[in-house]
């Protein structure tokens, strides 16, 4: 690990400023820190820029799976022990709502290029047991969208996304994390955007909107509407506010997050904007690459960080590279959890494998990624650009 004080370039940078911390100000002297009206406009605005009809925030992108799963759960859309298909490189909480909810995952090999699990992959893994297919946009990468969306219609399977690490991303011209019945984000400060901790849910289906509001606050009526399609409120406004209709969870953001959330969205263009420049000059720096694989982008893709696959001469030498960044003061990690189907607490879950992972492995052993910041991001990839040729100059 970098130590703190040497490092050049960091992982991830602030998107913030003066608003931002304004806004802290303002509910701070307000005395409101809880769940309010904060949060409430945070929603409907983050609805509005991806043009979806309903948002949850939440305490954290891990929370907006949760809900997304439990959702569909209490909605009666899938039930314990079903299929679902998932990517096996993506995020430990990925998976853990699916095995929490009593569902069998099944794992599919990724693209050693575009980092997502191939529609063609997917397609061939389906089987009469599936009922979902949880899709991943890794590391800012749209999964093939439309052509997934179209085979769940017509397979009469639910399309979830993960986005955590794709806001902004778009395919065909249309917002990832839009074209599933559930899609989720991450606000956490190495997102695209932050809202210190935080997380989003959307969805166009009011019945999924109203379960995962009740949910969000420990399984009560109170925030529901009159006319929810999931429990007809009684008028009687002091029963209400401890009526428990389903076994929730306590997963609310405050005020600070909604208020920041709030300055964030606006930014949200020139973040996307400048992520994608600097990716550019990222991929036109390395495209003379040898033994090294960058990540090929599919649609437009907002670029959460720089992925780096050993290969050729450079195979198994992974751990040198890390060090050598290191010394140079340039923060690495793993690309996500690499093939999660080879980490430990995978006896825990109920999970099948689907024709082997090999892609997946190449990736857990010689795989790691760099960061990308909303600000411009030249200077450091130069640094970048510089220590992995003199490492592909120090071992060929």
């Amino acid at each position: 690990m970098v130590d703190s004080k040497s490092i050049t370039y960091p992982l991830a940078e602030d998107s913030w400023d003066e608003k931002e911390r304004a806004a802290i100000s303002r509910v701070v002297k307000s005395g409101k820190f809880t769940m309010g009206s904060a949060v409430e406009k945070f929603e409907k605005e983050f609805a509005s820029f991806f043009g979806s009809r309903f948002a949850v925030f939440s305490n954290s992108g891990s929370s907006a799976n949760l809900l997304a799963i439990a959702a569909l759960i209490y909605s009666n859309k899938i039930k314990k022990g079903d299929e679902v298909i998932v990517p096996a490189v993506s995020w430990s909480t990925t998976y853990y709502p699916l095995q929490q909810y009593g569902l069998k995952l099944k794992f599919v090999d990724i693209n050693l290029y575009t980092l997502n699990a191939d529609f063609t992959t997917i397609k061939d893994a389906i089987s009469r047991k599936t009922k979902a297919i949880f899709c991943v946009n890794l590391l800012g990468n749209p999964s093939e969208l439309a052509e997934l969306k179209d085979l769940c219609d017509k397979k009469n399977i639910l399309l979830i996304e993960d986005n955590c690490e794709s806001l902004g991303a778009k395919y065909n011209g249309k917002y990832t994390g839009t074209f599933g019945i559930l899609g989720t984000f991450s606000t956490y400060y190495s997102h695209h955007i932050s809202t210190i901790e935080g997380g989003v849910t959307l969805t166009d289906d009011e019945l999924l909107y109203h379960t995962m509001i009740s949910l969000r606050a420990h399984g009560w009526t109170r925030g529901l509407p009159e006319n929810s399609k999931l429990y007809k409120v009684s008028s009687n406004s002091f029963y209400e506010q401890f009526n428990y209709i389903l076994p929730g969870y306590n997963l609310r953001p405050t005020e600070i997050q909604g208020s920041i959330g709030l300055e964030q969205i606006k930014k949200i263009p020139k973040i996307i904007e400048q992520r994608r420049r600097n990716a550019r000059y990222f991929k036109n720096s390395s495209s003379d690459f040898s033994d090294y694989i960058t990540q090929s982008e599919t649609g437009e893709s907002s670029w959460f960080g720089f992925s780096i696959i050993l290969t050729g001469l450079l195979t198994g030498k992974r751990d040198q590279l890390v060090k050598k960044l290191e010394v140079n003061g340039i923060e690495c990690r793993p690309i996500v959890a690499g093939n999660f189907a080879l980490n430990p607490v995978i006896k825990y879950l109920n999970y099948k494998i689907h024709k082997g992972l090999i892609n997946s492995n190449k990736i857990h052993k010689d795989g790691l990624f760099v960061g990308n910041h909303s600000v411009d991001n030249n200077g450091k990839i130069d640094l970048l650009i510089k220590v992995l040729k003199d490492f592909y100059a120090e071992n060929i």
